[in-house]
């Protein structure tokens, strides 16, 4: 029935820092950006073009006079490597705020934020 996970709304207080983020410390890709009227634009971004699972940047202000019982706050968002060690190094060389780098018996693993603050976590899946 459910075939794949295809978006992830990030709701972000400015959706151009959040672009800048993900694509230049994160080296992802907009993956499809269109204007919506005059002061909102969908906004899509994903790990690369092959990827069919995007993050959709949808501005919180834009979202709270659209729908002011929205729930706008962070979801819990688990994102994969295969090389946990060599992207650990180069969010930091991106100066992206990281977590300590984790090693538990079932994994490698560590937390970053993004340019609003908000918690992520990275897990080595090999």
């Amino acid at each position: 029935m459910i075939d794949k996970i295809s978006k992830i709304t990030l709701f972000v207080n400015n959706q151009e820092e959040a672009k800048k983020f993900w694509t230049e410390k994160l080296n992802f890709e907009v993956k499809f950006e269109k204007p919506m009227g005059p002061d909102m634009k969908w906004l899509e971004v994903g790990p690369s073009e092959n990827e069919f699972t995007t993050f959709v940047l949808y501005d919180k202000n834009i979202m709270k006079t659209q729908n002011p019982s929205a729930n706008v706050s962070h979801p819990n968002v688990i994102l994969s490597t295969t090389d946990i060690d060599s992207a650990f190094n180069q969010m930091k060389e991106n100066e992206v705020e990281v977590g300590e780098l984790m090693r538990m018996p079932y994994g490698k693993m560590f937390s970053f934020k993004d340019q609003d603050g908000n918690d992520y976590l990275l897990r080595e899946d090999k």
